[in-house]
C-alpha cells in the first residue's frame, strides 16, 4: 500500500451550460487502488475549494485502504508548474507536504485515459480547448559529488520480471502502476545500473530527487541525462565515443517500444544480488 498521492487540478476541454470552462480534480495513489474525481467551475478553482475537496477524499481513501482517522498521505505529488501556488497552499492547510514532481505516472495515465474515453462523451466537450502541460527544461547540471558512481552499464529486463519486484532486496526505490500498461509480459524494459562502493548513501540521495526519467540529449553535444522534479536535469555521462552513443540510442529505441518505461538501479558491484536503489519509471511526454 502506498501513502503517496498524485494530483492533477486543472481546466478540462469542457464547457458548462454557461459556456465556462470546467475544472477537474483527480487524486489517486501511486498504484491507482484509490481514485477520486470531482469537478468545479473556473470561479471556484482556488485553494479553498481544493482543500475542501481533499478533505472529502481523505475518509474515502482511509475506508478503501482500511486506515484510521489519524492516517494521512505522506505527500501529494503534482506535475503542473502553473499550479505551484494553489496546490501547496491547499495541502499545507491539511498538514500534507505538496511535492512538485514528474513522478506522477499514475495520475498522468489516468488523465490520458479520461481524455480518450470520458471527456469526449460530455455534451460540452471542446477538443480544441485542451491545454497540455508545459515542460520547461532547465540547463543540465553536473551530478553532485554524492551521486557520482564509479561506473555504469545499460541492461534490460522482461516486463514479467517486475511481478517479483516486491521480493527483491531493495533499500530505496519505487514502482509505477505497470500492471495497467498495455504491454505484453515479454516486453523488453531497458535500464541503467550504477555501481558504487557507496551504493547505499548514493541511493539514499537519489531517493530524495523525485526521479522522472533517463533521456538522451544530442544537442549541443551528446549526453545522457537524469531528469528529476519538474524540470531539473543532471548529466549522468558525456558521450564522446561513437560506440557509447550507439548504445544509448538503442536504449532510447527500446524505451520507446516499451511506452517509455525504463529503470535506474544502484548496486555496490556488478555481481551483487542486492539493490541499494531501484526505480521503475516512465517518461511523461509534456509538450
Amino acid at each position: 500500500m502506498s501513502k503517496v498521492w498524485e494530483l492533477d487540478f486543472y481546466s478540462r476541454p469542457i464547457l458548462d451550460e454557461q459556456q465556462k470552462k470546467v475544472w477537474e480534480l483527480l487524486v489517486c495513489d501511486t498504484q491507482r487502488n484509490f481514485e477520486f474525481a470531482k469537478d468545479c467551475s473556473g470561479a471556484q478553482a482556488n485553494a479553498r475549494w481544493l482543500q475542501a475537496a481533499l478533505e472529502e477524499a481523505l475518509p474515502l481513501w482511509r475506508q478503501a485502504e482500511n486506515l484510521t482517522d489519524q492516517d494521512f498521505p505522506e505527500k501529494i505529488r503534482f506535475f503542473r508548474r502553473s499550479m505551484k501556488s494553489i496546490i501547496p497552499r491547499a495541502c499545507d492547510d491539511l498538514g500534507i507536504p505538496a511535492q512538485p514532481s514528474r513522478r506522477t505516472f499514475a495520475v498522468y495515465q489516468w488523465l490520458r485515459e479520461r481524455e480518450q474515453t470520458v471527456y469526449p462523451q460530455h455534451p460540452g466537450y471542446q477538443p480544441m480547448m485542451a491545454a497540455p502541460a508545459k515542460f520547461e527544461p532547465s540547463l543540465p547540471k553536473p551530478l553532485p559529488d554524492a551521486l557520482v558512481g564509479e561506473g555504469w552499464r545499460l541492461v534490460t529486463l522482461a516486463l514479467s520480471a517486475f511481478t517479483e519486484m516486491d521480493e527483491w532486496d531493495i533499500d530505496f526505490g519505487e514502482q509505477i502502476p505497470w500492471e495497467r500498461l498495455d504491454l505484453p509480459a515479454d516486453t523488453v524494459i531497458p535500464g541503467l545500473l550504477i555501481f558504487s562502493e557507496r551504493a547505499t548513501p548514493l541511493a539514499g540521495w537519489m531517493s530524495g530527487l523525485e526521479l522522472s526519467c533517463l533521456k538522451l540529449e544530442t544537442q549541443p553535444k551528446p549526453q545522457l541525462l537524469l531528469e528529476t522534479g519538474i524540470s531539473d536535469r543532471w548529466v549522468i555521462a558525456y558521450l564522446n565515443k561513437p560506440e557509447i552513443i550507439a548504445e544509448i540510442e538503442e536504449f532510447e529505441r527500446t524505451k520507446q517500444a516499451a511506452q517509455q518505461v525504463h529503470f535506474v538501479a544502484v548496486q555496490s558491484d556488478p555481481d551483487s544480488d542486492k539493490f541499494a536503489g531501484f526505480w521503475l519509471m516512465q517518461e511523461i511526454v509534456l509538450d
